[in-house]
């Protein structure tokens, strides 16, 4: 069973500056893809950034030059340092992992809990 575990969600002021971790445990072959997703009340699930297992990132507009997305392969985990953070980055922060379980079977995509990050004075 594979599973992802997210850290480091809390209350911050406009300005301040969080890191969460997204750690994959379970038995797999490999990780592919890693991203982090938030998802806002009353709002869909919308992408923040994703890492591929070669370093790739890729930003959503509205976080570009704010937030960074990093992994350590050898700990199965994936990061989103968020600095400069606004009242609108209010939400639940899902990480997610690309894992392929065998080398011969196909990928899955599996989804962590969620934390909450709420930016408020």
């Amino acid at each position: 069973q594979v599973q992802l575990v997210e850290s480091g969600g809390g209350l911050v002021q406009p300005g301040g500056s969080l890191r969460l971790s997204c750690v994959t445990s379970g038995t797999f072959f490999s990780i592919n893809t890693m991203g982090w997703y938030r998802q806002a009340p009353g709002k869909q699930r919308e992408l923040v950034a994703t890492i591929t297992s070669g370093g790739n990132t890729n930003y959503a507009d509205s976080v570009k030059g704010r937030f960074t997305i990093s992994r350590d392969n050898a700990k199965n985990t994936s990061y989103l340092q968020m600095n400069s953070l606004k009242p609108e980055d209010t939400a639940v922060y899902y990480c997610n992992a690309v894992v392929k379980k065998n080398f011969d079977t196909r990928d899955k995509l599996y989804w962590g809990q969620g934390t909450q990050v709420t930016v408020s004075s």
